[in-house]
């Protein structure tokens, strides 16, 4: 079976390598590597979901982080706020962890677990890139969990590929969904807690 990027333990050999960026504004240093999701770049829908992001504040939960992207940005940009990346990829959460430090963001930090396994308490808000690629039983598992984790008048935010299943994950949300950016066949879904 292929090797994918929600794999716990990547088998492709290591090979890192550092890049520089920009993303809202803030210049990022990232060290990146194969086995991971979107390497050598921020891809376009993480872009798209940063961009339709409103001010953020209080607990914020990067899930299924990468190396680091949107929980680094959203540190840099909100000083305040308490951020916690996660992956179940182990050498994508340590890559992570790198980047933090090279992105001297002291607000963040990062987890290795699958889903919500192994993080405690809730969060304000709830950010996703989901892992399409891991079949609609699993990342509407992790929407549902995601769901019970977030705080009254919480959120959370997805961006998901039109032609890769936004409208039925839309209509799996429920009644407190709704669609804040479509861009580039991307959606941005945000759902509301209760």
């Amino acid at each position: 079976m292929k090797e994918h990027y929600f794999t716990s333990v990547p088998e492709s050999e290591s090979r890192p390598f550092e890049f520089e960026t920009e993303c809202l504004g803030q210049r990022l240093v990232f060290v990146c590597d194969r086995g991971v999701f979107s390497k050598g770049e921020i891809d376009e829908g993480t872009r798209i979901l940063l961009e339709s992001l409103p001010p953020l504040s209080g607990r914020i939960l990067d899930l299924g982080c990468g190396w680091g992207p949107v929980g680094i940005t959203l540190g840099k940009l909100f000083p305040d706020a308490i951020v916690l990346m996660s992956d179940i990829n182990q050498r994508a959460a340590a890559l992570a962890g790198a980047n933090i430090i090279k992105n001297g963001v002291s607000n963040v930090s990062v987890s290795v677990s699958d889903g919500f396994e192994g993080l405690e308490g809730s969060f304000d808000y709830i950010i996703t890139n989901p892992p399409i690629r891991a079949g609609k039983q699993k990342i509407y598992s992790l929407f549902d969990d995601a769901l019970k984790r977030l705080n009254p008048k919480g959120s959370l935010f997805i961006v998901i590929r039109r032609q890769q299943g936004a409208e039925s994950a839309l209509k799996h949300l429920g009644e407190n969904a709704r669609v804040i950016e479509k861009r580039k066949g991307f959606w941005v879904i945000e759902v509301k807690g209760e």
